[in-house]
């Protein structure tokens, strides 16, 4: 297959994340150089990265729940926390936290929960702890969303970098008007989000449940 054919293929009919067609193109590039040395092993080798480095950009569509109560999952993973915490660096208040991991085979592209308002965002560079532990809400690097939701209640969304990932990606922007289930941003290999609510929300997920992004809910409002 021609390369200009196959970057078409991959591009065209795989729904990926913008950030990533630097990393694929480059992958692609590698595989058929190696091959055309002649060198066919490290050849295999690059195409199973390039296939690692096509799922982990992956973005696909999402049925998003049409129901005004409902809070959607802002990423695609595992909750591991679920608990009341005292939310002292935005709110200033006491919070619902709701922590979902993303490994790297998650799909890595980051959703609204709620519609509303950006009235804040708040970035913190940091460490790279495991995304899993309990530190890395305080001390890995971090870029938080504060939001108004069209029924005034405020709430935040806090993308954390994790033990590999090296790069926070958010598109919004302080005074945008955000709509639930929509794509606000991605972190690259492996990472976490932290969604603060008010204490008042119900609660739809338990720790260990498995959730993807925009189409899971993880709370109502009351």
């Amino acid at each position: 297959m021609h390369l200009a054919t196959f970057k078409g293929v991959i591009l065209g009919r795989i729904p990926l994340a913008r950030e990533g067609y630097p990393f694929i193109l480059a992958s692609i590039f590698a595989i058929i150089t190696f091959w055309l040395i002649g060198l066919r092993g490290i050849s295999y080798i690059s195409l199973g990265a390039a296939v690692f480095i096509i799922s982990f950009f992956r973005n696909p569509e999402r049925n998003i729940p049409s129901g005004e109560d409902s809070i959607v999952s802002p990423a695609d993973g595992k909750v591991i926390i679920v608990q009341k915490v005292m939310e002292g660096r935005i709110l200033k208040a006491e919070a619902l936290k709701i922590s979902i991991f993303m490994n790297v085979f998650n799909v890595h592209v980051n959703r609204v929960p709620a519609s509303g308002k950006v009235l804040g965002i708040f970035y913190n560079p940091g460490k790279f702890f495991s995304a899993d532990k309990d530190k890395a809400s305080l001390e890995n690097e971090q870029n938080a969303l504060l939001i108004e939701a069209e029924n005034g209640k405020r709430f935040v969304v806090n993308q954390i970098a994790g033990l590999i990932a090296r790069r926070i990606v958010c598109y919004a922007k302080e005074g945008d008007m955000v709509e639930k289930g929509k794509r606000f941003g991605m972190i690259r290999f492996g990472s976490r989000l932290d969604v603060y609510l008010p204490v008042d929300c119900r609660v739809n997920v338990k720790l260990g449940d498995r959730v993807k992004a925009g189409s899971s809910i993880i709370a109502c409002w009351q």
